[in-house]
Order: structure tokens, then C-alpha cells, then sequence
């Protein structure tokens, strides 16, 4: 546990459609509340003045459940974190409203926190039976619904992108698969779990071969959706049939497809701590294989946690305290910048 002197911050995550608020002392986390919105599931995609209306609604009652969780008052906190960018503006707008409110009321410091520098930070996070964490240098590959990016973590506050997508995120890939399925919002999960009991050899998907590290991944759900038309064509029931054998297929086709340019990166760049990050990192078949490649090539393999890959305030909150102990806080003026660049 932290020793009694170190500060204690409040950290806000309203970048899409999660409503999170954690309190964490030091890197320790004392609680990490998330409400997720399901009025989205009807949809089949996040609606986003829905899901601003349904942050203002969770807000309050979030941040008030990890206090009370944490053990914790309100005039106890010496610092409030919030998501600053990338995300929906309304959604960002929200939590950065609320963050800067308190912080004026309290009299204490604010912090702007990159969403996506936070999804590699979440490696730092301490949990209730701790963790080991990577060292300076190492490689992370950031995969979400919004982000696929490989970036060389030099230092909380240095991160350079040297492999990314030119099109398409990964978890879009997975989600608009889904739907296509007839898998109900959020897909990318419901895929993992038919793919455990399919056969993944059993039909073929391409990826496409660009320049350097990057990605792109608008030809693979084009390529999955002939496949599809074309198969219909002959079998009315082929999706109801075979379910499990293209979610398995198209699954290994997408995680073959992160690992291939990760390890060419980490290759050529020497270095042998390796982690993944972001919620499409919770998928089971990515994990088990980063793990695999990172063994095979005598690498350190570094994955949060579940709660910390997915979308959570935790992980602002460990953004928030390597800059609370730099000193890099944000004035009132600073706003929500939903195309926030790393």
C-alpha cells in the first residue's frame, strides 16, 4: 500500500461511452467505478448525444460511489484527472466540465490526460496485489475501437507512433464484423467467444502489405463482406451455419495481422519489453499469442489487468499522478480536444 503522505487524486474518463471515476493514491487505485451505457445496444453503434446525456445523468453518482468506495472525502483530494482527448466531444466536454468545476471549488490542481498515453500508462497501475511493470524503453501496441498504434515508450511524458493505421481501427474492424454477423453492439467480444469453438483454418481473409509498421483495415472488412454476399448467394443459412468457423477465421486473421508488424518493429528496433494495451488487448486469442510470440522470441510480455484495458478512469488517474508529480497541471481554460494528437 502507499505510505500515508502520498497524494490522492480523482480521475474522470468520459471519452466515449463510459463513465468512470477512480481514486487513486499515488499509483495505487482505491476504487475504479465504471457505468456503462447500454442505451446504445438498440443501435448497433455508439449514438453520440446519447451518450453525452447519459454522462451528465452518471457523473455525479460515479464519483460519488468511488469515494465512498475509497473510503475517501471530497476535501481529501489534491488533485482531480481528467480525459482530455481523443473521443467524442460531448462525452469529453462532460467529464472535463465536471473536472474543472471541482478543481475551481477545491481549490486544487487540474490535470488533462491523453487517452491513449493512458491506455500504455495502465501498465503502471498498482493494483491490490501489485504488479510488475516494464522498463524504459519498451514497444506497446494500442489497440482499441477508435486507435491501432505501435508506439516506442521512452518515458511517461515521451511516446513516439512508429506504426499505425492508415484507415480503419482494429476495434472497428471487430465491431463492423459483428454487425454484418447479425452480432448485437459491442461485437468484438461475442467474436472472441464463437471463435474459441470455431475452426480458424477454415476460410481465408487478406491483409493488405503498406509501408513500414502501419496497418490498415478497410480492405479486410470489405474482403469479409464479399465473402459473405457471395456465400449467401449459395446458402441462405451459411452465416447461421458456419458463425463460429468466420468469427474464428477472421479473428486470427486480425490478431496474426497486430502481432506480425509488432514483432517486425521490436525486431528492428531492439527491444525486448513488449506490451499491449487498449480494450481490443482484452481479447483472449491476442493475448494468448503476444504472450506466445514474446516467449518464443525471449521478450517481456506486459498486459494490464482486465479492468484496465477496456476504457476506466484508473488509467487516467496513473496518467494524472506522473504528472501531478512533474508539476504539469492544466489551466481553467483547458477544453476537451476530441482529435487529440499524441
Amino acid at each position: 500500500m502507499p505510505a500515508d503522505n502520498q497524494p490522492i487524486l480523482l480521475a474522470i474518463e468520459s471519452s466515449c461511452d463510459e463513465t468512470s471515476a477512480a481514486i487513486m493514491q499515488a499509483d495505487h487505485v482505491l476504487s475504479n467505478i465504471i457505468a456503462s451505457q447500454v442505451v446504445h445496444e438498440k443501435y448497433g453503434g455508439v449514438v453520440p448525444e446519447l451518450a453525452s446525456r447519459a454522462h451528465q445523468a452518471n457523473i455525479v453518482p460515479v464519483v460519488q460511489q468511488a469515494l465512498e468506495e475509497a473510503s475517501v472525502q471530497i476535501n481529501d483530494l489534491e488533485a482531480v484527472a481528467f480525459t482530455q482527448g481523443p473521443g467524442l466531444m460531448g462525452s469529453l466536454h462532460v467529464g472535463c466540465s465536471f473536472a474543472k468545476s471541482l478543481s475551481l471549488g477545491l481549490g486544487i490542481p487540474l490535470i488533462a490526460v491523453h487517452h491513449m498515453q493512458a491506455h500504455i500508462l495502465a501498465h503502471f497501475i498498482i493494483g491490490k496485489e501489485g504488479q510488475s511493470v516494464p522498463s524504459f524503453p519498451f514497444l506497446c501496441l494500442t489497440v482499441s475501437g477508435g486507435h491501432t498504434q505501435i508506439v516506442k515508450v521512452t518515458s511517461p511524458f515521451d511516446m513516439e507512433i512508429v506504426g499505425q493505421t492508415i484507415d480503419d481501427a482494429a476495434g472497428e474492424a471487430f465491431d463492423k464484423a459483428a454487425k454484418v454477423l447479425g452480432l448485437p453492439y459491442p461485437g468484438g467480444p461475442l467474436i472472441d467467444r464463437h471463435a474459441k469453438v470455431g475452426d480458424a483454418a477454415k476460410y481465408h481473409f487478406t491483409t493488405p502489405r503498406i509501408g513500414g509498421y502501419n496497418y490498415s483495415f478497410s480492405g479486410l472488412k470489405t474482403n469479409l463482406l464479399y465473402f459473405l454476399r457471395d456465400r449467401q448467394k449459395q446458402d441462405a443459412s451459411f452465416i447461421q451455419n458456419e458463425l463460429v468457423h468466420v468469427c474464428a477465421s477472421y479473428q486470427r486473421t486480425i490478431v496474426d495481422y497486430l502481432l506480425k508488424q509488432l514483432e517486425a518493429a521490436a525486431t528492428d528496433l531492439g527491444l525486448q519489453d513488449l506490451c499491449l494495451a487498449g480494450g481490443v488487448s482484452a481479447n483472449s486469442e491476442l493475448r494468448e499469442k503476444f504472450r506466445s510470440m514474446c516467449e518464443t522470441n525471449k521478450w517481456r510480455a506486459f498486459i494490464p489487468p482486465f479492468e484496465y484495458c477496456t476504457d476506466n478512469a484508473a488509467m487516467i488517474g496513473i496518467g494524472g499522478y506522473f504528472k501531478f508529480q512533474k508539476g504539469e497541471f492544466a489551466t481553467p481554460d483547458a477544453g476537451p480536444m476530441p482529435g487529440f494528437i499524441m
